[in-house]
């Protein structure tokens, strides 16, 4: 995978409405934003722990249904030296959550030229089944390279053999299927995982480290070359986040130490002026934050032509 061939590829392009992949360079590393689809789902799972009539204002102020929100599903694929690595990968297909719009990954790596037997590495944030559904439908595993590493930290691991939904407040049907998913993941791929407690260099300049928080083993993957660096924080950072950081999101298995995280990130972000990519930001999700008093800014970033 190279600039140049993921934008000049002479492969047969997807009839799409909306671009699907978003190609730029961090230093000498090659990155390349894939997005999986959207996942909808109830607005309300955003924050739980505000009364509705506040997070249907908040709601109503940025542009977005107060119903049933779109969340963007996103994932990275960067090539650093001969490695190609796979950082997430989609929601893949559970027939019964009628998610017909998301679990794209895998026909649109096809069309950015990415064959899955070139892929050396995955890294997975977290075992959500959108972030590892992609890697258990069909005959993805048998297709995957014999010497594929999976890179998972310790923690999430552990977490997924009995885990702890106490305090989630998820919409009906998703605690089975992340269950369900994850047990499958770990049945699948136990001789690929690599485990990390909470740092690991998966190639050069390319390192997982563990946050915790939205899940105990949820880990954010840093890219950095001469000087330039970009970061996948996966659900460390929703759209809610920036200017209401401490709002809880339903899908947090530890609220409060989610909003650590997250007020973490950002504050680092801010000082830093490093760009992020987020799994449900819009795509193709790299941001900028600036602090806004108490709270932050989101600030997209310029797509470079």
């Amino acid at each position: 995978m190279t600039l140049d061939t993921v934008l000049q590829s002479d492969r047969p392009r997807l009839d799409e409405p909306v671009p699907s992949r978003y190609a730029l360079q961090v230093g000498d590393i090659d990155v390349l934003v894939i997005s999986d689809g959207i996942l909808p789902i109830s607005a309300h799972v955003l924050a739980h722990n505000v009364e509705p009539d506040i997070l249907d204002t908040w709601l109503g102020e940025q542009f977005l249904p107060r119903e049933v929100a779109e969340w963007p599903l996103n994932v990275l694929v960067v090539r650093s030296g001969e490695q190609t690595i796979l950082v997430d990968a989609g929601l893949g297909m559970d027939p019964n959550l009628k998610l017909e719009k998301a679990g794209r990954l895998l026909p649109r790596l096809e069309a950015a030229g990415i064959p899955l037997e070139s892929i050396t590495d995955v890294v997975i944030t977290h075992m959500h089944m959108d972030h590892i559904g992609g890697l258990v439908i069909g005959d993805t595993h048998d297709r995957m390279r014999p010497d594929l590493r999976v890179h998972v930290a310790a923690a999430e691991v552990e977490f997924w053999k009995d885990p702890d939904f106490s305090k989630t407040v998820m919409p009906d049907g998703f605690p089975d299927a992340l269950r369900a998913t994850a047990k499958r993941f770990m049945e699948q791929y136990a001789s690929k995982i690599r485990t990390f407690e909470t740092e690991a260099q998966i190639a050069p300049g390319v390192t997982a480290k563990l946050t915790g928080g939205h899940t105990p083993g949820h880990c954010v993957v840093r890219v950095a070359s001469d000087g330039e660096a970009l970061t996948f924080v996966g659900d460390a950072i929703f759209q809610v986040g920036f200017d209401q950081p401490g709002w809880y999101n339903g899908f947090e298995h530890d609220p409060e130490e989610s909003e650590r995280v997250r007020v973490n990130l950002l504050r680092d972000f801010a000082a830093t002026r490093e760009p992020f990519v987020a799994t449900h930001l819009p795509f193709p999700s790299i941001y900028h934050v600036a602090v806004a008093g108490d709270a932050f800014r989101a600030v997209p970033a310029v797509w470079d032509y």
